[in-house]
């Protein structure tokens, strides 16, 4: 099937922007991402014109994907709206263009970023992929065999021997407490999507090893709480180099963790290689 997106939208930058670590170039040209069971290849036919050929039927595209990749929201509109307020917010904007925010799984995102602590991208992929393999069950399509993320059930019993194995270091114990209180139901990461985002933020560091930045990561990567800005070392780098160290977020509101991720994108891949 064949589907043309009329907004900003790049496959290679979104699996360059920090937020997903399961997005995959493959050797064909086509990407390939995975949500829960479900597991998509985007061939792109004409990038110009917004047109790919997806694995998808439309029915999956429309109730899966659709609101997976955010293209409810017009990227194009924010970028031209959000312009002309800072010029280095302006620089990011324009090399970002093409970077989406993607609708994630939260227990996926929770775990994915307690592992993110103090790790290069190629380690937290690598993390990911061996907790996949270990509890994860087995997604089979045309092209491959793949492993789902572990639910929480299928982590259950997890140990920290095993976990350490898999490369997670000091966060062990921040997993194991992530794995007990989400099976406990003292957080259900489902309920407290209806929550404001203080609100939720705060439930979300009751896990341990869970701060502020990890937090806001978790709002605005699964809960699409776009006016949450995770501060890493790289958004902090941003801040302090090129914004003489006042932050610029304020100026954007609701659009704030958007542009969190135009800057992320820049500050990494093209001031950061300067240096």
């Amino acid at each position: 099937m064949q589907v043309t997106i009329k907004d900003d939208f790049d496959l290679e930058k979104i699996i360059d922007s920090g937020q997903c670590f399961r997005g995959k170039c493959l050797e064909d040209g086509s990407y390939r991402f995975i949500s829960g069971e479900s597991v998509i290849y985007l061939r792109p036919e004409d990038r110009e014109a917004g047109v790919y050929t997806v694995s998808c039927d439309r029915e999956s595209w429309e109730t899966t994907w659709f609101p997976f990749f955010d293209l409810e929201r017009c990227y194009s509109e924010i970028a031209v709206l959000e312009s002309g307020k800072h010029e280095f917010v302006d620089q990011a904007i324009a090399h970002g263009r093409g970077v989406r925010l993607l609708r994630q799984d939260p227990w996926e995102m929770l775990l994915t970023f307690i592992i993110s602590q103090r790790k290069s991208i190629p380690a937290i992929i690598k993390s990911v992929e061996a907790l996949s393999e270990k509890y994860g069950h087995d997604i089979v399509t045309e092209q491959e065999r793949l492993k789902a993320f572990p639910s929480p059930e299928e982590m259950k019993e997890a140990t920290a021997e095993e976990l350490a194995a898999c490369g997670l270091g000091y966060r062990v114990k921040y997993i194991l407490d992530a794995i007990q209180k989400v099976n406990s139901g003292e957080l259900n990461l489902k309920a407290i999507a209806k929550l404001p985002d203080d609100v939720l933020l705060e439930k979300l560091q009751a896990v341990m090893g869970v701060g502020i930045k990890v937090a806001n990561c978790i709002a605005l990567f699964a809960y699409g709480r776009t006016a949450c800005v995770p501060v890493d070392v790289w958004i902090f780098r941003a801040i302090e180099k090129e914004c003489g160290g006042i932050s610029p977020f304020s100026l954007y509101g609701e659009n704030a963790g958007i542009i969190q991720q135009y800057i992320f994108y820049y500050e990494r891949g093209v001031i950061g290689r300067k240096d």
